[in-house]
Order: structure tokens, then sequence, then C-alpha cells
């Protein structure tokens, strides 16, 4: 769970070349041209780095080309503004608003609207002799005062950004040109954006906030200190924001969450609702010790209860939140109360389902989490984010070969919680009654809009949610849309470069605009936004398109099967699309007594020029003949011998590109324990020492456009690692087990009539 500000998060996230997205960039737009003698400054603060960017920028301005006028304007007014002529960049800007006036109407403000007020500042102090804090103040009044509440907090929250963020990025490109001596005018014109929201951030950073209050305090009426009573006599804490502008009540929306670091109530009020943020049963909140998912159901009914009573409200409430906070979502809806008209929610958390398991299997950063929430100790609130700490709790765990409950034993601090979650393995009665099961699905009839990633941890949870409410209600009104995203898209924005994977520039979408057009469009009657125009919406990798489905079965036409040959190609085995006729299988050997791999954990880079094999086997078919789109979920059939009653499986594909370079068709790995493939609430054990098959289908949707002459390429291992609950396959309560129990190494032979069977669109 996030525990960082949405401002620090960008933070985080931000590096190198995604800054110039954020900021309203457009990559396409670099100007080429011969390259100009250039050396590079120490770094961005270097006494020389003003002098020596004034003079790249005066010596590129009079050979500048761009084809489309409005990229020229935006680059011209770089350069100017670089080269020290502000007045001349804010003419230039001011043409750009003007060109763009008809294509951007009714449109958000767009990120660079910040350089629009940083120029015309600039011009201010200039031309009037007085400081910059005196010229930017007059500005951003002149300014901002006279737009719209949405356009105000978009423009007001990226005036508010860090510094920081453009000094990485602006020190990133430094990096990279250093050992060099001229530089091409692409990258010259990239360096001296980046130079631009440097000086900008670095003059107005502090400047902003004052201004900013004084701002939402003519626009909004705030309330903090709200106390809603639940009817066991709990108090929980809300917020609520109002636009003063509104005329008569308004719809709410609503986050119930359990993180009080985060609150988007104002966003809402700027878009036109009453924002109402509530905290779960939370330290912060609550003298009660806090017992995450028990109680958010009937906690949300109370408030959404009690937002439909006060005068400011017309009745309705919709309900959005990320991780936790989408579970909250999902909650509510379990008690259908009648005021709740509409949720959406992007990587929800599905208790039971990805959290504190996936695929039923354990995983220690669940306890992190769990003694966080659970325990009041500053220690312990201190430590949470020390992941060089954690790291090392799980390589003790490892090595020790202590039972899997011994966990927080180890640690020095056993947490209940934690233990109990581990006595439901299966999704028994215990998860089934957080969250909707079966019938419940039927019940909810309201619009729904779940957002996730092909790179997402929580994926499996969404596709839970979505699927299981078609299953049970074939008339839901439930938009999924999803592309390469991971889990942090809703509140930082989609990345342009992703664990280096370079994402397409179709996926770059304002996920937060996109959400409150669509609560517009439930709640106000507007037209629905066209990105959302099928029940499925996906970005194909690779395409560089949308596409628009009926379900996740009409994502693609047919399928295709690539058998696990074990016929070896080179250091791999072989994945074919015919059937082997000899009869052959490729033995595996785990030995779960070696705990020399305890500093070992899987890369989470998305491309690779190299596959690290590590208690898995790899299967690589022939080059493709011609491009396939690959576009749904994986089914999978494993033929195979085991000499254990259980064990915990993993499955990643990748694309193996012609130039070397393998690309993840999705993340994290696609892991399971056998014995609940089948069934997650129903163990069904494995016949040890007997040739058997278990068919099942992936939790993961993946769409790529697989390019003619790459490989398809399959990895299929068995899970034995520090950060997870490890399987030893006695068909006990795997909890309970220890290396003790592993003494007798695992051994698989998979046959050739394995295979894994791939949706494709023609």
């Amino acid at each position: 769970m996030s525990s960082v500000s949405p401002a620090t998060a960008m933070l985080i996230r931000m590096s190198g070349f995604v800054v110039f997205l954020m900021l309203g960039v457009v990559p396409q737009a670099l100007a080429q041209g011969p390259a100009l003698e250039f050396r590079t400054p120490s770094n961005a603060d270097d006494s020389t780095t003003a002098a020596v960017m004034r003079d790249l920028a005066e010596r590129l301005l009079p050979v500048y080309q761009e084809p489309d006028a409005d990229r020229y304007l935006a680059n011209l007014s770089a350069l100017q503004m670089v080269a020290g002529d502000f007045a001349a960049a804010d003419v230039s800007r001011q043409t750009l608003r003007n060109r763009r006036r008809r294509a951007d109407a009714g449109r958000p403000v767009g990120r660079a609207f910040t350089y629009d007020i940083y120029a015309y500042a600039k011009t201010i102090e200039a031309e009037n002799r007085v400081s910059f804090a005196e010229a930017f103040t007059r500005a951003f009044n002149e300014v901002v005062p006279r737009l719209s509440d949405s356009d105000a907090y978009a423009v007001t929250r990226w005036l508010g950004i860090p510094p920081q963020v453009s000094r990485d990025a602006l020190e990133s490109l430094l990096d990279e040109q250093r050992a060099k001596d001229s530089i091409e005018q692409s990258e010259a014109v990239k360096l001296l954006w980046a130079y631009v929201s440097f000086s900008a951030y670095r003059a107005f950073g502090s400047l902003t906030q004052a201004l900013v209050d004084a701002d939402d305090l003519r626009r909004y009426t705030v309330d903090a200190s709200v106390l809603i009573k639940t009817r066991d006599g709990t108090s929980i804490a809300a917020a609520v924001v109002r636009p003063k502008s509104a005329a008569k009540p308004l719809a709410a929306l609503l986050e119930l969450t359990i993180d009080d670091t985060q609150n988007y109530a104002m966003e809402c009020a700027a878009h036109g609702y009453v924002g109402v943020v509530a905290y779960a049963r939370a330290k912060r909140t609550n003298s009660h010790r806090t017992v995450p998912y028990q109680h958010d159901g009937d906690d949300a009914r109370t408030v959404i209860n009690w937002i439909a009573k006060q005068p400011w409200s017309d009745g309705r409430v919709g309900m959005y939140g990320d991780g936790y906070s989408g579970f909250t979502s999902w909650a509510a809806a379990t008690h259908s109360p009648s005021a709740l008209k509409a949720i959406a929610t992007s990587a929800p958390t599905a208790p039971g389902i990805n959290v504190p398991m996936s695929g039923n299997i354990f995983q220690n950063s669940a306890y992190r989490w769990s003694l966080y929430m659970t325990t009041s100790k500053g220690s312990v609130e201190k430590s949470y984010d020390d992941d060089v700490l954690w790291r090392a709790l799980d390589q003790k765990w490892y090595r020790s070969g202590r039972r899997y409950r011994d966990l927080g034993r180890l640690n020095g601090q056993p947490d209940a919680l934690f233990i109990r979650w581990l006595s439901h393995p299966s999704y028994d009665r215990y998860w089934q009654t957080m969250i909707p099961f079966r019938e419940q699905f039927a019940r909810i009839n309201i619009p729904v809009l779940t957002t996730t990633g092909y790179f997402a941890a929580s994926e499996p949870g969404a596709l839970y949610y979505f699927t299981q409410h078609y299953r049970y209600n074939r008339h839901a009104d439930h938009t999924l849309v999803i592309g390469p995203y991971d889990d942090g898209v809703m509140q930082s924005g989609p990345m342009a470069v992703l664990h280096e994977y370079q994402v397409d520039s179709a996926a770059l979408v304002n996920f937060r605009e996109l959400q409150y057009q669509w609560f517009d469009h439930v709640l106000k009657g507007t037209a629905a936004p066209s990105l959302l125009s099928g029940r499925v919406n996906y970005e194909v990798m690779g395409g560089n398109e949308w596409r628009h489905a009926s379900s996740v079965e009409t994502m693609a036409a047919t399928s295709e099967r690539f058998y696990l040959d074990g016929t070896a190609s080179g250091e791999h085995r072989r994945l074919t699309r015919q059937k082997p006729l000899k009869v052959s299988f490729v033995l595996q050997t785990v030995n779960f007594a070696d705990r020399k791999d305890a500093g070992w954990l899987p890369p989470t880079d998305l491309v690779t020029r190299s596959l690290v094999n590590h208690n898995d086997i790899t299967f690589v078919s022939e080059p493709l003949t011609k491009p396939i789109e690959v576009s749904g979920l994986f089914l999978a059939r494993l033929d195979f011998w085991v000499n254990k009653m259980d064990v915990d499986l993993n499955i990643m594909l990748y694309e193996l590109l012609a130039n070397g370079q393998y690309i993840r068709l999705f993340n994290p790995i696609n892991e399971f324990r056998a014995s609940y493939a089948r069934d997650r609430i129903n163990r069904q054990l494995l016949k040890a020492g007997e040739r058997q098959d278990l068919e099942f289908k992936s939790e993961r949707i993946t769409s790529r456009l697989l390019q003619a002459g790459s490989r398809l390429v399959m990895v299929l291992g068995v899970n034995k690692r520090p950060d997870r609950e490890i399987n030893y396959g006695t068909g006990n309560d795997v909890s309970e087990e220890s290396i003790a129990d592993g003494k007798f190494p695992l051994k698989i032979r998979w046959y050739g009539d394995s295979y894994i069977e791939l949706p494709i669109r023609p």
C-alpha cells in the first residue's frame, strides 16, 4: 500500500524523458539538423550551466525548424526562454494558445500551461523591473482566478510539483550527454526543455503554496473534522469539500481509504461534485485496533447513508479508489445502499484473491503490511518503508528453513492478523464475506468502471471483480479498461518508459480525467468517453492502438496451441505448434534444502537481453512467419508426473525480438498453487508418483502484437524464493511445513503433450 502523497509519488516515478510527457512536451516534435558543439556542464547547479544553456539556445534558434506549426511554437518558446527573451516566448505561447483554442475547447487545461504563467511572469519582471516573486504573484492572480475550478485545480497542482522532479530530469539528461562533445538538435531541444522546467520550478517553487491556498479558499468550503458514528459506536473520520459556486445540492464522490496521506476530495469538488474522503478504522482516527477488510462494507454503507441526508447532497453517491479504497468500493456495493449509484476502481484489492496471497500462495509483504496496520509502535511505522530491513528478514527466514508461520517470530513481532490469514489458505467463507461472492454479484446493478494494467500486481483482483460480475449478472453495466500500466497509473499517470519498456503513445491517457468523464456520463448525463466504447477496452502493445470488445472471450477470434517439446534447441527447449509424435519428457529437479540462493529475487525489468533461469525451464518457438496479435487470457494443460502431493508453479511469457530483446507480455509472473488451480475454494491434491494432467486459465490478460521474426518464449518454473511461502509438497497445511519436509528433492517430468493455448486475433 502506498504511503506517499501524489506529488511525492510523481517524484519517485518520474525520471529522464518521462518528465517531458508529464509537462506537455511532445517527443515527436524534436527538431532534426546538424549536430552542435556542446560541452556539458558538471551539474544543474554549476555556476556555468546558465551560460552554457543560453549559448546552446542562441545557436539553435536561427536554424531550428519543425514542419508542424504547433510543435514549432511550443519548442520555439523553450529556446526563447533559455535565451532570455521572455517577451518573445510569451508571444509564442500566446500564439500557440490562440491556434489551439478551437481544438482544445472543452478539454482540460494542458500541463504546459505552467510555462505560460512562468513566461508571463518573467515578462512582467523584465518590463516592470520588479522582483520575480512580485511578478509571479501578479501573473498567477491575473490568470488562475479566471480559470474554471477543474482547470485551476490541474494548473495549481502541476505548479506544486517538487522542484526536485525537474532537477532530477535535467541531471539525467546531462549524464547522458557528458561523454560527448557535440549534441544532436533533437537532443538539444530535449535538454533545453529540461532546463526550462528546472529553471521555472526553482524560481516559483517556494511561491506557489500560499497562492494556491488562497485560491482554494476562494473556491471551496472545507470541513476536515467530520465524525460519523457507526452502529457499534465507532467514529469514522471524514473530510468534506464543496465548491462554493454550486447553486444547488450536488452528487457526492466518496473514497473510503485506510491511507490518510491521500485526499482527492478537493479534486472531486473541482470537477463539480461534493468530495468526501472517509478513513477506515485506522490508527490515526480510532482508538480501536485496526482490523483491515472486516468492517469496511458496513462502514461504507454508514458513510453513504450519512452523505445522502446532508443538505448539500442530492442523494446520489459515487465511490472511487485504488488499492484498498478500490476494495472498499466493492465492499460497499455488496451491501447495496440505495444512494450508491456508481463505483470506479483502479488496481482494486480483492482479499483472498490478490492479497495477502496470489494464486493461493502467501507473500511476505502481507506480514509487513499487516504489522504496520495493526501496530501503533513508532518503530514499526518508521521501518515500514525500509526495504533493506524487510529483505533481510526474508533471507533470515529462508535460510532458517522454519515454518512460514514463524516469520513474525523471527522478526520478534508475531502478528495475530497475519496468522489468522494463514489459517485460511483457500478462498473460504472468511474471505467470501468481505466482497461480493457468487450470487451477490447478481444484485449489483449500478455502473462500474475498472482500470488495471498488464503490469499491475493487482490485475488478478480487478479481473476477478469484472469476470464474476458478468458471470452472475449478464446484464451488468461494467466497463474494463486495461493497458501497459502498473498499479500506480491512477495516482501518477501512465509512464512513457516503464521498467525499460517503451510504452505506446496511444496508451498515455489521463486516467484521472477519464474517470471524471465517466462519472459525468453516469451522474450528469454527458456523453460517454469514446475510449470506453466496449465492455473491454484494451491497448494493443506494439500495435499502438485501442481495441474494444464485448467480453474478455471476444478479445480474440481464435486460439493457437504451442506444445512443450522436450527436444533441446540450444540451451532451451522447443515450443512447437505440432504435437510431438514421440513420447518424451523434460525432467525438472528442485532441491528445497538448498538455501544458497537466499539473495535471489526475480528481475523487475520488462525488457532484458537475457533470461536468468532459477528453478525453471525455458521453451522457445521458431521465428513467427507473420505478425500475430495475442489478446486475452491464455489457457494451459500440463501433462506431468510428480513425486509430491502439491507444488507451487509459475509461468511467464515473452516476445523474443529478432534483435535479441525479451519483452514480457505481462508482469508479475503468473503463479499458482497446483492444488487450487482448478478450484480456489476446494483443495485438490496431486497424485504423487502418477502421470496426470492439470488444466487452468491464467488470471492475467495481455494484448500484444508479436512481430514477424520474433519468437514466443514460455518459462515454466517452481516457486522457491525467500519472499514467498514455500510449498514442500506434503499435502498438509503449507504454512506448517518446514525444510524438514523437503529432504527429498522435488522431481517433475513435463511431457510433450503439455501445451499453452494463446488467444489470437487475426
